[in-house]
């Protein structure tokens, strides 16, 4: 299900040019109905379901239904993030609410080095049996 706005809690990112939700969404589908200064999804059959939008709201007013794989149908799924951490909170139908708290990144962007540490790759492993797209001789 795509992303959607509850209106109620929308303050528009209290009246800037572009929220915050506009400049998260990486499909750009969030816009600004600037005569009652709430934002919304344009296009819901284009959404990613990527939660981006979810995370960065200000005012918690975006849901996402949550995939079948963590939340079972009818559960809400609502992430606060904090200055180093985002907590998400499943509440399931029945009332139930489990919490799950993870560690953000706080580093700036551009400085992560993923393969450092890492050793130079051997080409010529790659032709050995146990690589997934090894040669068939």
């Amino acid at each position: 299900m795509p992303s959607f706005v509850i209106t109620e809690k929308c303050d528009g990112c209290k009246g800037q040019d572009k929220t915050a939700c506009m400049y998260i969404c990486p499909h750009d589908l969030m816009v600004l109905d600037k005569e009652r200064m709430k934002g919304y999804n344009q296009e819901p059959e284009q959404c990613w379901e990527c939660y981006n939008c979810v995370k960065i709201c200000p005012q918690q007013a975006i849901e996402v239904r949550g995939y079948a794989d963590f939340a079972p149908l009818g559960a809400s799924v609502i992430p606060m993030r904090g200055t180093d951490s985002i907590m998400w909170t499943l509440k399931f139908r029945n009332g139930t609410l489990k919490r799950f708290k993870f560690p953000i990144n706080l580093r700036p962007e551009g400085v992560s080095d993923p393969y450092a540490g890492m050793p130079e790759p051997n080409y010529d492993d790659i032709k050995k049996p146990g690589f997934f797209n090894f040669a068939i001789d």
